[in-house]
């Protein structure tokens, strides 16, 4: 499960790192302002949406986790 949490982890700051790439070129076309040039697709905004939906997957796989018995929580104790 640390495996899991680690590479998951990898992947949301690998693609915000990716959309940071995106982000600090911008809009420049591959073909050095060719008038032709296909317009480019908004990678930046893919990157940034994959990180959502790499969060949101980390966040349900512990829920289930949570809730099959697989891990268990180590915090503080409930105080009543």
């Amino acid at each position: 499960m640390k495996y899991l949490v680690i590479a998951a982890f990898i992947a949301i700051l690998g693609s915000l790192g990716a959309a940071l790439v995106f982000m600090m070129r911008g809009g420049q076309s591959d073909a050095a302002g060719a008038p032709d040039s296909p317009p480019r697709k908004n990678h930046m905004a893919r990157a940034l949406a994959f990180r959502v939906g790499f969060s949101i997957l980390l966040f349900v796989v512990v829920l289930i986790s949570y809730l099959m018995g697989w891990i268990q929580p180590t915090g503080l104790p409930l105080q009543r």
